[in-house]
């Protein structure tokens, strides 16, 4: 639903317009005059203005003027007599997006409008980012060959050109956000928004607002009417990225938006509809927030009618070298090192580190070892991780002989798998069972304490 204001010092004529607008759909803000309509252009969220020329104080022009200085990217028309053409010429010179002569027909207003509002949207949009995707390829810049990387490709494939909604798993640092602009690209909703939301980064109360806007007054400090996500996603996509985090209380209000395409802003009773695809992703096992009442079930199969599951880095090694490879070009362009290389040592290296950050974590590793390098070559130390020395793990096992007590015919990962789970499940046991305190005693991230569980089997006794 467009906003729009309309700016005319006629009474019955504001009264017609208005009543006309709200009668083809769109929100209605009015003004008597051009002081008053620049009040409503500071505080409301708007797509489009409509002013009449002929104003006393201020007329339309120097009321599109001040919107300019205000947003210079709000479009407006211009309303004009028959005989103010020179005036309409001027204005569309000073930045109006078009102007009407009266009279003019109901249907050429509506189109104008339109024209306008849909400008105004693609304009907001962040067209740097798409021409971005676009450069790298139809994947949203997804590097790998890997099988289980080919297997998502396909998927997205299938699912892009379908309204279905995605729900997209994988630990942190995956390419999450990567697959639901990939989707979003690939689909008929390509030229429309594609809107983002961190659940996991707002407060219960500010993330109501920010889905779903607010009006003016609905708490401390809404000095005026925002649209909210989902609005500003209308015709488009929009990426709940972290959804597990979602409130309960605000889980409800989620689903009649999936189920009834409808909602209210924040302190307000205008139903407004909205045909938004939604994608989500969580980090979370989202069936198992189910079970433990922390997720609604309905609202989990609507998130989850179509799922891709991203692998971790350390499920897809085979890759690392054409990940490095991107990485080495895109910071090389930036930093311009245009000959930056990568040494056999440190790709050697970068092999053998566990990536508990995964993707997010190689792209941060290469980025500082492209700054950091002598030259236009990434050593070794370079892509050394600070946390981890090896002459510090060295020192306890200084005489001690290994070998007696492993048979000759025990391959290495044979030896070092039981090794790794022998001190997992001795940590656990030492902790009782608290994970947070089992990591933090064997030096590793929870995260990773959970995935090497889950290899191995570990369940509590």
């Amino acid at each position: 639903m467009y906003s729009i204001l309309v700016v005319d010092d006629e009474p019955n004529y504001l009264i017609v317009l208005s009543e006309l607008l709200r009668d083809e759909g769109f929100e209605v803000y009015t003004a008597p005059g051009g002081n008053e309509g620049l009040e409503v252009v500071r505080e409301v969220d708007l797509d489009l203005v409509i002013t009449d020329m002929q104003m006393p104080e201020m007329d339309g022009l120097q009321l599109l003027q001040e919107i300019r200085k205000a947003n210079g990217e709000l479009p407006v028309i211009i309303i004009t007599a028959y005989a103010e053409v020179e005036k309409a010429v001027a204005a569309m010179q000073a930045g109006a997006f078009s102007y009407l002569a009266k009279p003019f027909s109901n249907d050429e207003l509506v189109v104008n409008i339109n024209k306008a509002a849909q400008h105004y949207s693609l304009l907001r949009e962040n067209t740097r980012l798409r021409k971005e995707i676009r450069k790298t390829n139809n994947f949203g810049g997804m590097v790998g060959k890997n099988s289980k990387m080919v297997e998502v490709y396909e998927l997205i494939e299938k699912v892009a050109p379908t309204p279905a909604s995605v729900l997209v798993s994988g630990e942190s640092g995956t390419g999450k956000e990567l697959v639901a602009k990939a989707i979003h690209i690939n689909s008929p909703r390509e030229s429309q928004p594609f809107i983002t939301v961190n659940c996991a980064a707002l407060s219960d109360n500010l993330l109501e607002s920010e889905l779903f806007g607010h009006e003016k007054g609905a708490f401390t400090g809404a000095v005026g009417m925002r649209k909210g996500r989902f609005e500003l996603a209308d015709t488009g996509t929009i990426f709940l990225d972290e959804v597990g985090e979602i409130p309960l209380a605000l889980q409800s209000k989620l689903l009649r938006v999936i189920q009834e395409k409808s909602f209210e802003r924040v302190g307000g009773t205008k139903t407004l509809s909205v045909d938004v695809r939604i994608i989500s992703a969580s980090n979370r096992d989202l069936r198992e927030e189910v079970a433990l009442g922390n997720f609604r079930e309905d609202l989990f199969y609507r998130l989850n009618v179509i799922h891709v599951s991203l692998p971790p880095l350390r499920e897809r090694m085979d890759d690392m070298p054409l990940l490095v490879d991107f990485f080495i070009q895109k910071f090389a362009g930036q930093l311009g090192k245009e000959d930056l290389r990568i040494s056999p040592d440190a790709l050697r290296l970068l092999l053998t580190l566990p990536w508990e950050g995964n993707v997010r974590e190689l792209e941060n590793t290469i980025e500082r070892a492209a700054i950091l390098c002598d030259g236009n070559e990434i050593q070794a130390d370079d892509v050394q991780p600070e946390s981890i020395s090896v002459k510090a793990h060295d020192k306890w096992s200084e005489g001690v002989d290994f070998f007696q007590y492993i048979p000759d015919e025990i391959a290495l990962n044979d030896v070092l798998y039981t090794v790794e789970e022998n001190m997992l499940n001795r940590a656990l046991d030492e902790t009782g069972f608290v994970q947070a305190r089992a990591a933090e005693k064997l030096g590793i991230t929870k995260s990773l304490l959970q995935y090497k569980m889950k290899k191995y089997g570990i369940k509590k006794k």
